[in-house]
């Protein structure tokens, strides 16, 4: 979670940065919205990825929750982003659906072994 949310960082801080990377002018995205608009909500989520990514380390139910339903929004955001990012949204999605899949089907696992220490 806590990488995810570096990388929504990193996409954010390149769309807010450095417009010219991006493979389609800002017309050309699925959601109307500017290059600038999508950096700020890229750098936001992944803020938020990481604050959520600290809280499973920490072993909390509630975080596990909140992780599995924000990784998915995640993959969300990317797939509208795809157009302009192909290869980085690909990734951020693939690590989304990674994440997910690790916290629905051994999330108990980390539970029990922090309550183990």
């Amino acid at each position: 979670m806590i990488m995810v949310g570096i990388f929504q960082g990193i996409a954010g801080l390149v769309a807010l940065f450095r417009q010219t990377y991006f493979v389609l002018p800002e017309s050309g995205l699925v959601v109307s919205v500017s290059y600038n608009s999508w950096g700020w909500l890229h750098l936001i989520w992944g803020i938020f990825l990481v604050l959520a990514g600290a809280g499973v380390l920490a072993g909390q139910t509630w975080a596990r929750v909140v992780a599995i339903i924000l990784a998915g929004l995640s993959a969300v955001i990317n797939i509208a982003f795809l157009a302009a990012q192909p290869v980085w949204s690909t990734i951020i999605i693939a690590l989304d659906v990674l994440v997910i899949y690790a916290l629905t089907v051994h999330g108990s696992e980390m539970k029990s072994g922090a309550a183990g220490y």
